[in-house]
């Protein structure tokens, strides 16, 4: 398809986040697809997969506000699961093959309680080797699918708690407060590990994703409704709100000179001027955003990002 076909192809409309209640069988990427299709547009990217086993939280950026992408937090990640003990996969969930099963008695509560409490905090982890870590520029599950192997770094993630919501002999039911990064599926493995009975996460709900919350995601359902509607677009989450930056409104002189990439100078305001590295979003006089922006040590404001969907024209 020529870049004329594509823009021609290309719906024009507001740049945000749309939070989506990903369904257990889809891939983030068929999440992505599905999105493109009922906004009109292709520019839409993912904020952090999930496995195609997982539900819930699937924060996507849309049109310019991919260009935000980094500076968006996303920590905490809140996820609801249920591990299974006794048996043990090759992808530490319950879409792998069976490595081993576990012949005997399982472990008693009061054991599982304490395995788990000793993840909390800042730990080494494992990636799996079915995920998109990459590997020399290609990601690690395609490298299993061929049946290869390769050793992993450790890396650092924190795990902020850990709790038990029940224990239903296999499946130990948890709700995790972590960083981005961390996997579920390998904390059951490790699970499974320190306990000597093999363990596997049997399935997975993210709750939430930074800003991003399940009381504010809709099902693919509910989007292609709106979307033959035409009311699509008004499902997205403005910048402004998912930033969480302080607000400057730019006069129209102002938001045509930030539309080119320049600067300006920080606003008149009660109290002291903001400290140099202080980061805000600077909006039209509609109130969309036109450029995220920080101050410098001169106490001027410089874009770091220019969302051209929204600058003002003439």
């Amino acid at each position: 398809m020529t870049k004329s076909a594509r823009s021609r192809r290309e719906r024009p409309g507001p740049s945000g986040f749309l939070v989506v209640d990903k369904p257990p069988g889809m891939t983030s990427h068929d999440v992505v697809d599905a999105a493109r299709r009922a906004l009109g547009t292709r520019r839409i990217g993912h904020l952090g997969t999930l496995d195609p086993l997982a539900t819930g939280v699937l924060p996507l950026a849309v049109r310019d506000a991919t260009k935000l992408v980094p500076y968006v937090a996303t920590d905490p990640k809140v996820y609801r699961g249920s591990i299974e003990l006794g048996v043990a996969t090759d992808t530490y969930d319950a879409e792998g093959q069976v490595l081993s099963r576990h012949e005997g008695a399982l472990p008693g509560e009061a054991a599982v309680r304490a395995a788990l409490a000793a993840f909390v905090g800042e730990i080494l982890q494992v990636p799996p080797m079915y995920s998109s870590v990459k590997h020399a520029g290609e990601p690690l599950h395609r490298i299993a699918r061929r049946g290869g192997h390769v050793e992993r770094e450790p890396r650092k993630v924190r795990i902020q708690s850990i709790e038990v919501q029940g224990y239903r002999p296999p499946l130990v039911d948890v709700e995790v407060v972590c960083s981005a990064g961390t996997y579920v599926r390998s904390l059951a493995e490790d699970l499974g590990r320190e306990l000597g009975c093999g363990a596997h996460l049997a399935n997975l709900r993210r709750d939430r994703s930074g800003p991003f919350l399940a009381a504010r995601a809709v099902t693919l359902a509910a989007l292609d409704e709106a979307s033959a509607r035409g009311a699509a677009d008004a499902l997205l989450l403005p910048p402004t709100e998912v930033l969480g930056l302080p607000v400057v409104s730019l006069a129209p002189a102002q938001a045509r000179r930030v539309s080119h990439g320049g600067d300006v100078p920080s606003p008149p305001g009660v109290g002291p001027p903001p400290a140099p590295g202080t980061r805000v979003c600077a909006v039209d006089g509609d109130g969309a955003l036109v450029a995220l922006m920080e101050v410098r040590p001169d106490r001027r404001l410089y874009p770091l990002r220019v969302l051209a969907s929204v600058a003002p024209q003439g």
